[in-house]
């Protein structure tokens, strides 16, 4: 009875930790811009309509609050079937069952997996439904549903093999946590191998450049950047969106460089040349690599933190969470608990590295081509098509934001002096 009541306790920490938010993101007025941009082409006011301000003022406020909501959200379905006993009771049972431990193991996995998955449901279905009321998804409730089930899949996939290592090394003595880390290098650098070519088409469809003449001038311009490249991949986003986008992902022979159909559709050919010429970038400057360095290189950091808490916390609340060891399967809600308050905390220290490779691809986007012509505008336009705060407040840029602000990219833009010594 002692372990449940800190339930509520939780819940009310909780409430409060939302409230503060709310106020927080209420007050922290999107799309304002300092005085000294105001009137600029960098301003909101001056390509945003006033309705497109009133509603991305709403919108913004919204999404991060779900935003800031999320993580806790999650902590406390964990914190749920740890306190109440739920998971010790679910493990209890598979074993009365007698089945064998490769049968009961992916179930519990599943269930816990799959209790989560219910629980985080409302805040992913507000967001969905806040978006295309919005006019920024264009998604059928359906089709919406079908990618959140293709996501559970791939997800439970992935933690039951994770989940099968973790508690095999837990059984066993001497520095786990660093062995685990050793085998995660190997398994890190193969899903980022298999993105592109096995998960991402789960979701999406991906064909070569419907415009052979757009595909030609982008290849011309690798070729400049000393990319041996021979296609350019499309993928199908007008369905789902009204955003804007293009990436670069996968490793070896597996990169791909990728424009959504969106983008075609509604940008001018020397935006479209912009965007490639930063997703080249990416590829020259070797983010892609650096980017699995850094991953390999924040496991081992997670992993010699998160054991450390992780030994602590099943000595001092095991015995109440119905733990029995520290390779007991009813602790892996904490397991769960620990990599997602840990994932959120690198947050501000992941995000400023990513901002700064934007940021430098942004720069060698424009050297490229020895031009910005293009970049304000098409920062415009994406800005506009989804709604964006080109200014975001503090939290929303140490936790949120992956790129620099629209507000500063299109200013780089405005400063860009091309080299009149160079040749386009």
């Amino acid at each position: 009875m002692r372990s449940r009541s800190r339930f509520p306790v939780y819940v009310l920490i909780f409430v409060v930790y939302a409230l503060i938010m709310a106020i927080y993101v209420k007050f922290t007025s999107p799309n304002e811009v300092p005085i000294a941009y105001r009137g600029t082409p960098a301003d909101p006011a001056s390509f945003f309509t006033p309705d497109q301000l009133r509603r991305s003022e709403t919108l913004n406020a919204v999404r991060n609050w779900i935003f800031f909501l999320s993580a806790p959200w999650e902590w406390l379905i964990y914190l749920f079937l740890l306190a109440s006993g739920t998971a010790r009771r679910w493990k209890e049972a598979l074993e009365r069952t007698r089945l064998p431990l490769y049968v009961r193991f992916p179930a519990f996995v599943l269930l816990v997996n799959g209790f989560a998955f219910l629980l985080y449901l409302p805040l992913r279905v507000f967001s969905y439904s806040m978006s295309r009321s919005y006019g920024i998804s264009t998604q059928p409730a359906l089709g919406w549903i079908r990618d959140k089930l293709v996501e559970f899949g791939v997800s439970f996939v992935t933690s039951l093999a994770v989940t099968a290592v973790f508690f095999w090394m837990l059984s066993r003595r001497g520095r786990w946590w660093f062995k685990l880390w050793l085998l995660s290098i190997p398994f890190t650098l193969f899903m980022m191998y298999v993105q592109p070519v096995v998960i991402d088409p789960l979701y999406n469809d991906f064909h070569r450049l419907t415009d052979p003449a757009l595909e030609s001038e982008i290849l011309d311009l690798a070729a400049r950047a000393d990319i041996h490249a021979d296609r350019v991949y499309e993928v199908d986003m007008s369905a789902k969106t009204n955003a804007m986008n293009a990436y670069v992902n996968g490793i070896g022979s597996s990169l791909r460089i990728v424009l959504w159909d969106t983008t075609l559709q509604k940008m001018t050919e020397p935006e479209i040349l912009l965007i490639m010429a930063h997703e080249m970038g990416h590829y020259v400057m070797h983010h892609l690599e650096w980017s699995a360095a850094g991953a390999v290189g924040s496991s081992l950091v997670m992993l010699g933190v998160g054991s450390w808490l992780y030994e602590r916390i099943v000595r001092a609340r095991g015995e109440r969470w119905g733990i029995r060891s520290r390779s007991d399967l009813a602790a892996l809600p904490l397991l769960l608990l620990l990599l997602s308050a840990l994932s959120f905390v690198s947050l501000p220290v992941s995000n400023a590295v990513s901002r700064q490779a934007e940021a430098s691809a942004d720069r060698y986007a424009m050297k490229l081509l020895n031009s910005s012509e293009g970049a304000v505008t098409m920062y415009q336009k994406m800005a506009a098509a989804s709604l964006s705060d080109v200014n975001p407040p503090l939290l929303v840029r140490w936790f949120r934001d992956t790129h620099p602000s629209d507000m500063e990219r299109m200013i780089d833009a405005m400063r860009f002096k091309p080299d009149p010594s160079a040749g386009r």
